[in-house]
């Protein structure tokens, strides 16, 4: 994971986002935030499963699916399957450890 600090590469309502293998953050502080951190350790965890291009593909899919279902974006981004994993699991400080084989699936 390669961490970098660029609040101009992000739109006003992203705190950060994953792009194997960096993770870009809006702000500095962001680096000690242990569950923003961990969200995004997911993610790439995810990424690296679907070996990252079908990933994004998965994610641009299910997101359009999501929007459709409930009019709109944010719960959209909300109910995406591997968001769902990486907000229940955020807390969890050794869960990328621990996490099984595409366990994102179970939050479909």
């Amino acid at each position: 994971m390669i961490l970098i600090v660029n609040k101009y590469l992000l739109g006003k309502s992203f705190k950060g986002v994953s792009l194997w293998p960096f993770v870009i953050l809006k702000s500095p502080e962001l680096k000690k935030d242990e569950t923003f951190i961990n969200h995004e350790k997911i993610h790439l965890r995810q990424q690296i499963e679907l070996l990252i291009l079908p990933f994004y593909i998965w994610y641009l899919l299910e997101y359009l699916l999501r929007l459709v279902q409930y009019k709109d974006r944010f719960l959209a981004y909300k109910n995406i399957s591997f968001e769902r994993e990486a907000y229940t699991q955020e807390m969890k400080e050794n869960y990328v450890k621990e996490r099984k084989f595409w366990a994102f699936l179970q939050f479909i």
